[in-house]
């Protein structure tokens, strides 16, 4: 070891078909000293089909240990170790352990760079057929059905293409979900098993793609959903201004910034948005709010 700080260095790993692993990758896994894995059993099995024997130390770094190993990797870097995380598939801290590491790495002025590999949320997105000028990752959606409206409702009127990792067995009721504050027609693409065997790309509107879930889906899954689209004052009836209202209050706006922001958007007056608001009270079909 010196007094020089190491390197942590952030390995992409394959999606799925390990003839995607980059060059450095196997360089990388020979040369560290140290050798973060999300999996310790699946690292094994990378390194063999690599032909790579890592001639540093192998230490886990998953979820339910990433706080209590962190300060251990940080004492390696400030020794001049040089470490090399790697998760399951694609690279780390996207939806995978790293982003603490990175952070305390940072906060000592230890030097942190990457060897870029696959990822689940950029190949999906190339897949999709949906617009990927301008996209937003939400990772997980809370397991819990009214949390994971909530988080839904926030990005309703979201312009932007949305991706997001999934489970299998709650893939229907995400979609039913997204169907429910989406609007069924929103275009939609489900990816599975992404460069594995048996990848599938299965396009459409949520309302289809939820029916098509319901028989039951299996393999790793990304979700890619089309933004809201761009309509103009003409289209937006007083029971869409209303909608857009309370998607915002149930998102934490108060009223008045929800009437505000729905009015901007849609090009309108606020009294316009406030006039359907207060037709809507009336007829029962908004909360008292504030």
């Amino acid at each position: 070891m010196t007094d020089a700080p190491g390197t942590l260095v952030l390995a992409g790993t394959p999606i799925g078909d390990v003839a995607d692993a980059p060059p450095r990758l196997a360089e990388e896994l020979a040369g560290a000293d140290v050798v973060a894995a999300e999996d310790t059993r699946r690292l094994r099995r990378l390194t063999q089909a690599l032909g790579v024997t890592p001639k540093g130390r192998i230490v886990s770094y998953f979820e339910g240990n990433e706080s209590a190993r962190t300060p251990e990797l940080v004492q390696e870097l400030l020794g001049g170790a040089r470490v090399l995380l790697v998760t399951d598939a694609g690279m780390p801290s996207v939806s995978d352990p790293g982003y603490r590491l990175v952070a305390a790495a940072v906060e000592q002025d230890i030097r942190v760079t990457a060897v870029p590999g696959p990822s689940a949320v950029l190949t999906a997105l190339a897949l999709s057929g949906l617009p990927v000028d301008r996209f937003c990752f939400e990772g997980f959606l809370p397991r819990k059905a009214g949390e994971r409206l909530s988080r839904l409702r926030e990005v309703a009127e979201e312009r932007r293409t949305l991706v997001y990792f999934e489970a299998p067995h709650r893939l229907d009721d995400t979609l039913a979900a997204m169907s429910e504050v989406f609007g069924g027609e929103r275009r939609a693409a489900v990816c599975r098993e992404l460069t594995k065997t048996y990848e599938e790309i299965k396009r459409g509107p949520l309302a289809e793609l939820a029916a098509w879930a319901a028989e039951g889906v299996r393999g790793e899954i990304t979700v890619v959903v089309s933004g809201a689209p761009e309509r103009g004052p003409e289209e937006l009836d007083a029971e869409e201004l209303v909608r857009r209202v309370r998607v915002r209050e149930e998102a934490g706006e108060r009223r008045k910034e929800a009437i505000a922001a729905v009015a901007v958007e849609a090009g309108v007056a606020k009294r316009v948005v406030f006039d359907a608001v207060v037709s809507a009270k009336r007829a029962g079909g908004l909360s008292a709010g504030g």
